[in-house]
C-alpha cells in the first residue's frame, strides 16, 4: 500500500508538472516568447556606476542607509565618516538626439553622481561619464545623458502602456544584479502580482506618489532603474524597490508605472524639473466606520477633511466633507490615486469633479495651479542650501509629504530634507520635526520659513519645534 501511495503522487505531481508546461507560452517554432522579447531589447540595458563623495554628520538623522529602502541598494550600513561611495544599478535608453542618448533610471541610483561621476556602461562594454538631465525624488525617478562616440550602435526602447494591465500578465525583468559580480542584463521572468500599490514605507527616502506595479520576477539589488516588460518587449515599469526581510528576492518587487515615467521624463527634458498640478485641499481614506457614518453604501471616493484658502478647490466651491468621486471622468478610488491624477493634471485647465455632498451628487468646475514652492514660481533652488542659510528643506503641513508622514500638527511648516554638510545636519534637527518658530518670529507657513532664513546673520539660530516624537523643546543651529 506504502509503495501504491508514494506512485500515485509522482503520477500526480508528473501530472501537474505537465500541465504547467502545456500552459507555458511558446512561440510557433517551440520556442519561448521571452527570447524574442530579450533579443529585442537586451542591449538597451545599461550599467550605471556612481562615484561620489558623500558626508553624513553623526547623528543627523540624514543618513539614507539607516532607511531599509537604502540599505537594500546600497548594502553598506557602516558608512558613518564622509568617504568616496560606490552605488551601482541599471537604467535603460530611451530617446537618442543625434549623439546624445537618453536613459531612464532611479533617482535614489543617480541623485549624489551630482557631486560625483556617473559611468554608464553599454552592452557592447563601451563606457562614457554621463550628466544629469534632471531627478524626482518624488516618484524615484531620474534621466542622464550620455554623448557617444560616432558609429556607437544602440538599442532604444519602445515605452509601452501601464494603463492596460491584467493582474496575471507576464512580466520580464532585466538589470545588473548585485553590481560588481559581472552578472550584467540578467533576465527574470514573473507575472503581474497587482497594480495601484501605494502606502508603501522604504523609510525617509519612500517616494510620495506611490502607483506601483507589483511583480514576482525576481528583482535584486542592482536591479534598480532596469525595464519591466511585456511579452511584446514594450517597457511596462521601471524596476524600483522589493519587500524583503532577508535583502534578497522573495517574491515581491515594484516597479514604476511607465505611464508616470513617460510624464515625469518628459518634464525632466523638457526643463530638467517636474512641476505639479495643485487643487488644495487635505484628502482622507474612507474607512468602514466613515462609509457607515456618512452612509455612503458602496461608495468609492476620498474624503475632503480640509480646503485652504484662496486655493482652487476653494474657488470650484468644494466644501469640507464633500466626498470626491470622480476627476476629470476617472474614478477616485483612494488618496494615493487621486494625489497622482492631480499630480500629472495641466496646469491652468479646468477639470470636471463630481462630489457627493449631503447623499446629493454635485458636478464642479476646477481650474488648477502650480503646487506652492514649485520652481515655476521660484528661482531654480540652490541645491546645497536648499535656498536658505540653514540647509533645510519645508513643506506645509498641508503637502504630500505632510499627509504621506501623517503629520497632524495645527501649525508651523515640516522639515522634509536637510541638506548634507549644512549647518542644521550638525543639529538635533530630524526630517518630519515641526518648526514652531526661529528666533522667537512665529512660522505659519512656507513663506514665513523663507523670511526668516534669508540672509542669517546670527552665529546662532533659535528653534522652537515640535519633534517626530509629539514633543516641544528648542534647537540651536550653529551657522558654521
Amino acid at each position: 500500500m506504502k509503495t501504491k501511495a508514494i506512485t500515485l503522487i509522482i503520477i500526480l505531481m508528473s501530472f501537474v508538472i505537465m500541465g504547467l508546461y502545456a500552459d507555458y507560452p511558446v512561440t510557433e517554432d517551440g520556442k519561448s516568447p521571452f527570447v524574442q522579447v530579450v533579443e529585442s531589447i537586451r542591449e538597451s540595458v545599461v550599467n550605471i556606476q556612481v562615484e561620489a563623495e558623500i558626508s553624513y554628520s553623526q547623528g543627523s538623522g540624514q543618513l539614507p542607509f539607516d532607511d531599509d529602502f537604502f540599505k537594500f541598494f546600497f548594502p553598506n550600513p557602516q558608512l558613518r565618516q564622509p568617504r568616496r561611495s560606490m552605488s551601482m544599478g541599471s537604467g535603460f535608453i530611451f530617446k537618442q538626439d543625434g549623439m546624445d542618448v537618453y536613459i531612464i533610471t532611479n533617482n535614489h541610483v543617480v541623485e549624489h553622481g551630482e557631486n560625483g561621476t556617473i559611468t554608464v556602461t553599454l552592452a557592447d562594454k563601451a563606457k562614457y561619464e554621463a550628466e544629469i538631465v534632471g531627478l524626482d525624488a518624488e516618484t524615484d525617478l531620474a534621466v542622464i545623458k550620455i554623448t557617444i562616440d560616432f558609429g556607437e550602435e544602440i538599442t532604444i526602447v519602445q515605452l509601452g502602456d501601464s494603463d492596460n494591465l491584467d493582474i496575471g500578465d507576464w512580466a520580464i525583468a532585466i538589470g545588473n544584479p548585485f553590481g560588481k559580480l559581472g552578472l550584467e542584463r540578467t533576465v527574470t521572468v514573473g507575472v503581474i502580482s497587482a497594480t495601484g500599490r501605494a502606502n508603501l514605507n522604504f523609510g525617509s527616502g519612500s517616494p510620495i506618489y506611490q502607483d506601483y506595479i507589483q511583480t514576482d520576477a525576481a528583482i535584486n539589488p542592482g536591479n534598480s532603474g532596469g525595464p519591466l516588460l511585456n511579452l511584446k518587449g514594450q517597457v511596462i515599469g521601471v524596476n524600483a524597490a522589493i519587500t524583503s526581510t532577508s535583502g534578497g528576492n522573495v517574491g515581491i518587487g515594484f516597479a514604476i508605472p511607465v505611464n508616470l515615467a513617460k510624464k515625469v521624463s518628459n518634464d525632466l527634458l523638457n526643463s530638467g524639473k517636474v512641476v505639479r498640478a495643485y487643487i488644495g485641499i487635505l484628502p482622507q481614506e474612507i474607512d468602514s466606520e466613515l462609509r457607515e457614518s456618512l452612509k455612503l453604501d458602496k461608495v468609492k471616493g476620498v474624503l475632503v477633511a480640509k480646503v485652504e484658502t484662496d486655493t482652487p478647490a476653494e474657488d470650484a466651491g468644494m466644501k469640507r466633507g464633500d466626498v470626491i468621486l470622480k476627476f476629470d471622468g476617472k474614478d477616485i478610488e483612494n488618496v494615493a490615486k487621486f494625489r497622482i491624477l492631480i499630480a500629472n493634471a495641466d496646469i491652468g485647465r479646468s477639470y470636471p469633479v463630481e462630489v457627493m455632498r449631503n447623499n446629493k451628487l454635485k458636478k464642479l468646475n476646477v481650474t488648477l495651479i502650480p503646487r506652492p514652492g514649485s520652481e515655476i514660481q521660484e528661482e531654480k533652488e540652490d541645491k546645497s542650501k536648499s535656498n536658505n542659510d540653514l540647509g533645510i528643506k519645508v513643506e506645509s503641513l498641508s503637502s504630500e509629504f505632510a499627509q504621506r508622514y501623517n503629520i497632524d500638527a495645527d501649525e508651523g511648516v515640516v522639515i522634509s530634507r536637510i541638506m548634507p554638510d549644512s549647518p542644521a545636519a550638525s543639529s538635533n534637527l530630524r526630517v518630519g520635526t515641526v518648526i514652531l518658530e526661529i528666533n522667537q518670529q512665529k512660522i505659519t507657513s512656507v513663506k514665513d520659513f523663507k523670511k526668516a532664513t534669508k540672509n542669517i546673520k546670527e552665529d546662532v539660530v533659535l528653534l522652537y519645534v515640535e519633534t517626530t516624537a509629539g514633543t516641544y523643546q528648542y534647537v540651536t543651529v550653529k551657522m558654521d
